[in-house]
């Protein structure tokens, strides 16, 4: 925005991440007003808005490493908030697909918090920028505009019902309940196609206090995942280390195999789950929460980029792409392809007259990539429903299957599938004569046969009552 140019004034709808780091991008060049049903609150709360929050959320390196660009120093943020950065595989225990993932030395990184800490370091970054606002408790009606081009909201606010929000630009980023389609067809845009892809996943999700010593120590993420190829449901258990000396404990499984928010069945159901670590490892833990259910999984995807949009509107986040949380792809594909948008827009400005169109497919990439990963994995499981991956989407896939495998063997291959599953680089990084050779050659034999505790590790979490954790390191 220059100072001969009138101000302008951006809608963002919807102030969780996606919206928030909408906002930071769109704060370059105007004024900006972020709308949201909730009360935020300053605190790392649960925001009622926002339920699946409650289960396990991990930055992976790729997704962390865009939002430090659009919001530098942030990493440095979420550690001094009480988040960790956790070396990936050095601080991870996960068994693949294929097999357990040995312990390396760091190729990638995440960062272990809870997501309303995420969000909160997040929220009070972008809140802090010149020119952002929010209206809270609010609730968007609808769009305003034409077929040509978009000039605002209304809202429902405390204000009043049905007040007129004018605006240069609008971005939905109101998430999984989006209403942009129907929204938008009420103004005549029409045709605007939508995908589903639902394997029947249900999330549980309980929160543990950590045994004495564990943080200090560096404890790991311990991770099971289930294996599609098998004609079975596919169960997961994970433990990732929180702020304030907790677990967070998220359990899922595809129709045939559910979790219950039944408190008596958690540990259980983790025992049961391709290996049992997780529930050995919860068993005799004090609970500090109850047991929270998530039923609302399915990969969901809309395909705005297709579509004639008006101007002056883009949509974002899951209202463009909501992903199975199992693969922990949403916030990632939020933040990349946002900053994809943030180079377009200092390329273009605001007022190029199609630049929201060409946001729109600027995002593109980055949920095509994320959703066919999904999708052709959770099309697998018994019962799943939904639109089949698209032709040759198989044979990355499989590519990817060999690189999992190698993984578990071949620390060059290790670092790869590491990349791939972070997102720090395309499937396609090992595609290359040289790595092609490496991948098909990729076996899993003297694959590690248990879960690569160190002997630290499983005394503090009373696994070998008999060591001393000190003697033990």
């Amino acid at each position: 925005m220059t100072q001969s140019s009138p101000p302008r004034r951006a809608v963002v709808i919807g102030g969780s991440m996606a919206g928030l780091l909408a906002a930071a991008v769109l704060a370059e060049h105007a004024t900006v007003v972020i709308i949201d049903a909730d009360t935020l609150p300053e605190l790392p709360e649960p925001r009622r808005g926002l339920p699946q929050a409650r289960h396990v959320h991990v930055m992976w390196s790729g997704g962390a490493r865009a939002v430090e660009e659009i919001l530098p120093g942030i990493m440095e943020d979420w550690t001094a908030a009480g988040a960790m950065r956790r070396s990936l595989p050095t601080d991870l225990v996960t068994k693949t697909a294929r097999g357990w993932i040995p312990r390396y030395g760091e190729k990638q990184f995440g960062v272990s918090c809870s997501r309303d800490l995420l969000d909160s370091v997040v929220r009070a970054r972008v809140m802090a920028l010149d020119g952002v606002t929010t209206l809270q408790r609010s609730r968007v009606r609808s769009l305003e505009g034409t077929t040509a081009r978009i000039t605002g909201v209304r809202a429902d606010t405390p204000e009043g019902e049905g007040r007129l929000i004018t605006a240069d630009f609008v971005v939905d980023a109101s998430g999984r309940g989006s209403r942009a389609r129907a929204w938008l067809r009420a103004l005549g845009v029409d045709g605007i196609r939508q995908a589903e892809v639902d394997s029947g996943l249900v999330c549980a999700t309980r929160i543990f206090e950590a045994p004495a010593g564990a943080h200090e120590l560096g404890f790991p993420i311990v991770h099971v995942q289930p294996d599609p190829r098998v004609p079975v449901p596919g169960r997961t258990a994970t433990i990732v280390p929180i702020e304030n000396g907790r677990w967070q404990a998220t359990l899922s499984g595809t129709r045939g195999g559910r979790p219950t928010g039944d408190p008596d069945e958690f540990i259980p159901f983790a025992k049961g789950v391709r290996d049992p670590i997780v529930g050995e490892l919860l068993e005799g833990r004090k609970p500090l929460t109850d047991v929270a259910v998530t039923q609302d999984t399915a990969n969901r995807r809309v395909f705005f980029e297709k579509a004639r949009l008006p101007g002056g509107f883009f949509a974002v986040g899951d209202s463009v792409a909501a992903f199975n949380p199992l693969y922990g792809q949403g916030l990632t594909v939020a933040a990349k392809g946002l900053l994809a948008v943030r180079a377009l827009l200092r390329a273009k400005s605001l007022a190029h007259p199609a630049i929201g169109m060409e946001a729109q497919r600027a995002l593109a990439p980055q949920v095509a990539a994320a959703w066919e990963f999904a999708t052709s994995q959770d099309i697998l499981y018994p019962g799943a429903t939904g639109t089949e991956p698209r032709a040759g989407a198989g044979l990355l896939n499989s590519y990817v299957s060999r690189l999992a495998t190698g993984a578990t063997t071949r620390e060059e291959l290790t670092a790869a599938f590491l990349e791939v599953v972070t997102m720090s680089g395309p499937p396609a990084h090992r595609v290359k004569p040289s790595g092609i050779w490496q991948v098909l050659r990729a076996s899993d034999r003297d694959a590690l046969g248990a879960p690569p505790l160190t002997a630290a590790e499983r005394a503090v979490a009373g696994l070998d009552q008999e060591a001393d954790p000190l003697e033990a390191r």
